[in-house]
Order: structure tokens, then C-alpha cells, then sequence
């Protein structure tokens, strides 16, 4: 049987869907990953085997196979720690391998089961949105990922309480959005004496969305409208923010 967990890559600020496929087969014992993985990727066989080994499980003696599809696509970091742990838990029956195929999972593991931090979660969520999936990532960046909007997201501290997730023994309660801190206002339009045309363009300007263009000679005032412009803007609401990122 071969375990399938969706995950991605990061080519710049797009995230590309990746198959992580596992197969375990008869054979003298080995443990392989293929498809194009770089460094941080092939060191992920050493960290996924101690972290099975941490909750209490051992690889069986037989080949192990992990493919990156596609083949053809380069993949860094170390994000693929945890989907490559999932997937092999999948092919040795630890955990439905059905019900993980729902998830994009992200996600870096250290030697104890610990599911660390790793960047570009939000990418990764905002790329399950698009294929309705949920995402699996590490707990500190839950409130990172909710973020993305209607995505369930998972965030978990470790490999054992995703598997007590799953078997329904102990749920992961779901993120929330992180707090936004207040921007700081540098300058204020009310502190400008004179310029009233100046004024008034830019009013019209941020009332009506238009473009602005500011010409004149060095010491005009020109910078500092351009400062004074944020602060008679509205607030941006969490998918205009994410849609300027």
C-alpha cells in the first residue's frame, strides 16, 4: 500500500502542491527519500526516525520508500519532516491514511516528537483554502494559519497528540486568528498648515481609491502628504491584508 500526504514548496511567495508517497516493501532494511530533496530534506529521514521511535513505535525492517511528487520540482527546507512522518505512519496502518489525505501538512520535527516551527505556514494555508483542505501545522503558528479564513486548521505541539487527534482520544482545539497590533501613525493630515488643494486631492484620492500623483520641487511638501495619507485611510480587514501581502 502506498500512503499519500499533501504538502508544498515554496517558490518564492507561491506554494506548489507536493505528493509525499510512501511505500514500505519487502527488502533489505533501508530507508530512502527521492525527488529531488535537498540536504535539509534528506536529514529528514534521521529526525523522522527518532521521532517515532520518541512516541514509542519502530520501523519495521523492511525497505522504506518516500517519493517527492513531482520529481521534477527542487524541495527545500525542513516543512516536509512531518508529512514524511504522517505518510509512513499511514503506510504501516498507525494512522487511516485516508483520513490524513485531507490535510496540507507542514511542519519540521525535533529528535523528541516536538512539531517545530518552519516558515511560510501562511502560504501553505491560503493553498489549502484554494484545494478544500485542512492544514496541519505546528502549534506556535496556529494563530498564523486561521489567518487564511474558512481552513481548518490543526496546530499541534507534537507527532503523539496529532496520532490521540485522530484515534479521537484527546481533540486539538482549533486557533485563533492572532491579535493585529495597532499600525503607528507617523505623521497627521490635521498638522498640515496651508496645502488645502494638496489636502483636498488627497482626501478625493483615498475616498475614491484613485491614483495620486505628487509633482513639485525638493521642499514642497510632497513626502510629507505621502505620510500623511495612511492615516485617513480605513483599516484593512484580515482578506484585504492578505490580499496586499
Amino acid at each position: 500500500m502506498v500512503a499519500i500526504v499533501s504538502t508544498v514548496a515554496y517558490l518564492g511567495l507561491e506554494a506548489r502542491g507536493v505528493e509525499v508517497q510512501c511505500q514500505i516493501t519487502p527488502g533489505v532494511p533501508r530507508f530512502v527519500v527521492v525527488g529531488l530533496p535537498d540536504k535539509a530534506v534528506g536529514e529528514s529521514r534521521e529526525r523522522v526516525r527518532a521521532a517515532i521511535a520518541a512516541i514509542g513505535l519502530s520501523l519495521p525492517p523492511k525497505v522504506i520508500t518516500v517519493n517527492l511528487s513531482p520529481a521534477d520540482l527542487p524541495k527545500e527546507g525542513s516543512h516536509y519532516d512531518l508529512p514524511i512522518a504522517l505518510a509512513l505512519l499511514g503506510a504501516m496502518g498507525v494512522i487511516d491514511a485516508e483520513t490524513i489525505g485531507a490535510y496540507v501538512v507542514v511542519g519540521e520535527l525535533g529528535l523528541d516528537g516536538r512539531v517545530a516551527a518552519s516558515p511560510g505556514v501562511l502560504l501553505a494555508a491560503l493553498h489549502a483554502g484554494s484545494q478544500d483542505r485542512g492544514l496541519i501545522c505546528p502549534v506556535a503558528q496556529g494563530p498564523e494559519a486561521a489567518w487564511a479564513g474558512n481552513v481548518e486548521v490543526l496546530a499541534a505541539p507534537d507527532l503523539l497528540s496529532l496520532l490521540n487527534h485522530f484515534k479521537g482520544r484527546a481533540l486539538l482545539a482549533p486557533p485563533r486568528p492572532g491579535e493585529v497590533e495597532e499600525p503607528r501613525r507617523m505623521a497627521d493630515l490635521a498638522q498640515v498648515k496651508g496645502q488645502e488643494v494638496a489636502k483636498r486631492a488627497l482626501e478625493i484620492a483615498a475616498a475614491g481609491g484613485h491614483n495620486l500623483l505628487m509633482v513639485g520641487p525638493p521642499g514642497a511638501g510632497k513626502s510629507l502628504m505621502a505620510a500623511c495619507l495612511p492615516g485617513i485611510l480605513p483599516d484593512l480587514d484580515p482578506g484585504e491584508a492578505l490580499g496586499i501581502m
